[in-house]
């Protein structure tokens, strides 16, 4: 058997444990990738990470051997900025809680981004930023009290960083929930469909392969989706997780790294079998 590229037009690949940790490239992601590109498969670098515009994700991952373009990379802001460009029309305002890369996606979606509630706010995106301070959560919960549709980039509740786990965008979701007394109306981020089925309008994917570390993010917007997925042991799930997991929320396929799209290094391991 030769790499999955041979099958698959456009790998939507994970960042985060998946191509990097922190700043530093995963053994053989760049090489393989390349070789992937090399293979006629064109890329699109899928992420959870709302507060990075895509040209600062893609200017990382040209300083680390990637010819990556700004347009390759899809985050969750872009797919939240799509739904509520959806939900209240082009040349709104929105409130944007998190990083520049919540501001950067309204804009590109012909929306009015503010950090502050007034009657004239008609949804609010909230994702995660380095800086999000309790006056921004304030205003969100002012939004969502007000009845306003509010768009969550995602719900992860834990970040990873190299210090350890700190506080997600899921867990700032939950405080204004707490305030305002309701949930998100929707979620974009992975597993939910939203950011996946916007990477595959963008790339015109034909024949989609999700790859990631993370079995409840990665793999289980593939199996929502239907979309085959390639779990690779670099980041969040190791073996023993793995074989834990119930059949019908498996990846499709397992692999050590990256390697596997361009050879035949797919893994069987003991009590699971790629399906």
């Amino acid at each position: 058997m030769s790499g999955l590229v041979e099958s698959h037009d456009v790998p939507l690949v994970d960042l985060d444990g998946t191509v990097y940790l922190d700043h530093a490239a995963i053994p053989f992601a760049v090489e393989s990738l390349i070789g992937a590109m090399d293979r006629g498969a064109r890329l699109a670098f899928v992420t959870n990470n709302a507060s990075r515009t895509p040209a600062s994700v893609a200017q990382q991952l040209r300083g680390m051997g990637l010819p990556a373009r700004d347009q390759d990379v899809v985050t969750s802001s872009m797919a939240a900025a799509s739904l509520v460009r959806a939900r209240v029309g082009t040349g709104a305002t929105v409130l944007a809680v998190g990083g520049e890369g919540v501001g950067w996606a309204l804009r590109e979606q012909g929306l009015v981004p503010t950090d502050h509630f007034t009657a004239s706010v008609s949804a609010l995106v909230q994702g995660y930023g380095p800086d999000v301070r309790v006056r921004d959560l304030s205003e969100a919960a002012f939004a969502v009290a007000a009845g306003v549709p509010w768009i969550a980039t995602n719900d992860d509740l834990l970040l990873p960083t190299s210090r350890g786990l700190a506080p997600g965008n899921g867990s700032l979701l939950r405080l204004v929930s707490r305030a305002a007394g309701r949930g998100p109306d929707a979620v974009a981020g992975k597993p939910e469909a939203a950011l996946i089925e916007e990477a595959v309008r963008r790339t015109d994917a034909q024949r989609p392969l999700i790859v990631g570390d993370r079995l409840d993010t990665d793999i289980a917007a593939g199996v929502r989706l239907g979309i085959p997925t390639l779990l690779v042991l670099t980041g969040v799930t190791g073996s023993e997780l793995l074989r834990q997991t119930a059949p019908e929320q498996r990846p499709t396929f397992v692999a050590a790294d990256l390697r596997a799209l361009v050879e035949n290094s797919l893994l069987d391991l003991p009590g699971f079998s790629s399906r």
